[in-house]
């Protein structure tokens, strides 16, 4: 058992002291759950979820433990995990290892994951070392998805009213006019989309460059809990618009505000089709542009590189046919 008058060795005190009572009720539950060693806190969302470092049976892990298990998103991530190990736990193309988990009380626990977050990578290298990791990354999401993939009645009307409400909270006038032309093109597209087939699978959920870690030539994806079946062209959409928004200098020219390489590394690992490069993909690239809203206490050079790669997004898919 936790002890119920010790809190983990982490420095802010409110989220130790949330953590350690969360732990001490899932002992009843479980009591694989006393061997859990809370270390360094990563991130504590307030009423949503703590992540944190620690030891768990001789492993150096990491423990996701969500403030509102009865969601049941723990489950999910869980029987996630369950399902991709035994196809993604050796080679190039890796998830962290799942070691335990409570979902009742919201514990998920993986393996540490030796290497370095991508996006903190990419920052390191030089631009003209960087492009390798682009197709790298697709077929990241190829093989995550592979085993779930088929073809269904496409929808775009829930992601378009989605894409519409975020936009209408935008705090920044400069970036809401880009907007506004966004989500007409958008609608334009949508007219497209609407009843005819695209594919879907079980994919990430948030699929950005860092939530896969580098080490030598191996990626390691990890926070899968927002795994899903959406369309497969939404994950590729989030991680090249949170490059493209930040405007990350992958080398070469851009397309709908992104790297062009990396468009296509994604359009080729996918073999997608021409109303799936030409359509489906550039509808989710607004989309991830407009459900991320920058809020106002990011720097002004953040809210530039944001501006540019939305005016840049507008102007390609003005052009589409």
């Amino acid at each position: 058992m936790v002890p119920s008058d010790s809190t983990p060795p982490i420095a802010d005190f409110d989220s130790a002291m949330i953590i350690a009572g969360q732990l001490e009720a899932a002992c009843a539950t479980d009591p694989r759950v006393a061997a859990i060693e809370p270390r360094e806190l990563i991130r504590h969302v307030p009423g949503k979820r703590a992540i944190f470092h620690a030891g768990f049976e001789g492993h150096d892990a990491v423990v996701r433990l969500c403030l509102t298990p009865e969601d049941g998103s723990p489950a999910r991530e869980w029987a996630e995990m369950q399902r991709l190990w035994p196809y993604m736990k050796e080679g190039c193309m890796r998830i962290a290892r799942p070691l335990f988990a409570c979902p009742a009380h919201g514990i998920v626990v993986t393996a540490m994951v030796p290497g370095v977050p991508l996006l903190k990578h990419l920052q390191s290298l030089t631009p003209a070392a960087r492009p390798p990791y682009l197709p790298a990354a697709a077929n990241w999401l190829r093989q995550s998805t592979s085993m779930t993939k088929g073809w269904h009645v496409a929808s775009a009307k829930g992601w378009l009213r989605r894409a519409r409400a975020a936009s209408e909270t935008q705090p920044w006038d400069n970036l809401a006019r880009y907007e506004s032309g966004i989500v007409t093109e958008m609608e334009r597209l949508a007219e497209q989309i609407e009843g005819s087939q695209w594919r879907t699978a079980i994919s990430h959920g948030d699929f950005h460059p860092n939530n896969l870690i580098a080490k030598e030539n191996r990626l390691t994806g990890i926070d899968i809990g927002g795994s899903r079946k959406m369309p497969i062209y939404k994950d590729m959409a989030r991680f090249l618009m949170h490059l493209g928004r930040r405007r990350v200098n992958m080398g070469g020219p851009l397309l709908y505000g992104v790297n062009r390489a990396g468009f296509e590394a994604f359009c080729t690992a996918f073999r997608l089709e021409p109303a799936e490069r030409d359509v489906f993909l550039p509808f989710m690239l607004g989309f991830e542009a407009l459900i991320r809203v920058e809020n106002t206490a990011l720097p002004p050079q953040r809210i530039a590189r944001a501006e540019k790669a939305y005016r840049d997004l507008l102007a390609d898919l003005r052009s589409t046919p």
